[in-house]
């Protein structure tokens, strides 16, 4: 199997066989090891050969000696508490293009890590708004061998494009279904430049952490997309830095090999043909 996810240098590796996810790894590996397990969404809602050659062809964002990320990625104004079977809460992703190159087809992944390790794929709603129509595009999300769960924008959404020195604000909204337990969760987003059947890793975000409030009786809100607010993927004239994350430990070409050669996907096939036969 081909590496899905590549550093920005022409390295390929194969990912037959790696490491199980450890807890103690460090915030930056464990991120890349769930965006590793996300790649196989992103390929195979790649739709025709057409497509494929069309993204194959998009010239990356980010430069070959870079060693850090390309996109400055946050994630802001979330409620600190959902209540299962609840409405809506939106919060935004910030996507800040920091060089001089334009970003296209860029997808981000949202991985949600809950601290009971009971929350199952079918109970979040997670839905983003691309800035082109009214309604909002659903997320699809996946368990990982870690019991993490792994989404992508990704319908045949294109990607968004974010150009030189601009920021790119995507709202975003989250709602948990009525059987989703009391738990903790941490969402993490990380950004994906897609090139037909592999990609670069461009961004990743902060940690944004939640509690979820068991259901009331008798107060459950349907959470559905019949009548959506407007749609929001904004350009703030303000610039964003990059996280605090980012600035201490940096990302090199070497740590994302490093990660993607050691990681156990034993999901990843199934994943992947899973979404092949929808």
């Amino acid at each position: 199997m081909r590496l899905p996810l590549r550093p920005r240098t022409p390295l390929r590796a194969p990912l037959s066989r790696s490491l199980p996810l450890s807890r103690s790894l460090p915030r930056s590996r464990s991120l890349s090891l769930c965006l590793a397990a996300a790649a196989p969404l992103l390929i195979a809602a790649t739709p025709s050969a057409h497509a494929a050659d069309t993204a194959d062809a998009v010239p990356t964002c980010a430069a070959p000696d870079a060693h850090t990320f390309p996109l400055t990625t946050r994630i802001h104004d979330g409620p600190d508490s959902y209540e299962a079977g609840g409405g809506y809460g939106t919060w935004y992703l910030d996507l800040t293009n920091t060089t001089a190159r334009r970003c296209t087809a860029i997808h981000p992944v949202v991985v949600l890590v809950d601290q009971q390790r009971a929350l199952k794929p079918s109970q979040p709603k997670l839905e983003f708004y691309d800035g082109t129509r009214p309604r909002p595009h659903p997320v699809h999300f996946d368990r990982t061998d870690e019991a993490e769960l792994v989404g992508a924008f990704d319908d045949g959404f294109p990607g968004f494009t974010v150009d030189p020195g601009k920021t790119l604000t995507v709202k975003v909204r989250l709602a948990l279904a009525p059987d989703a337990v009391a738990n903790e969760i941490t969402a993490d987003a990380a950004v994906v430049q897609r090139h037909a059947d592999d990609g670069d890793w461009v961004g990743q975000s902060n940690d944004y952490r939640f509690d979820v409030d068991p259901a009331v009786p008798g107060s459950t809100t349907s959470a559905t997309s019949t009548t959506p607010p407007a749609p929001t993927a904004t350009a703030p004239a303000e610039d964003l830095s990059f996280t605090d994350e980012l600035a201490r430990t940096g990302i090199g070409p070497e740590h994302l090999v490093l990660a993607a050669t050691s990681v156990l996907l034993v999901t990843t096939g199934a994943l992947l043909l899973a979404r092949r036969r929808r």
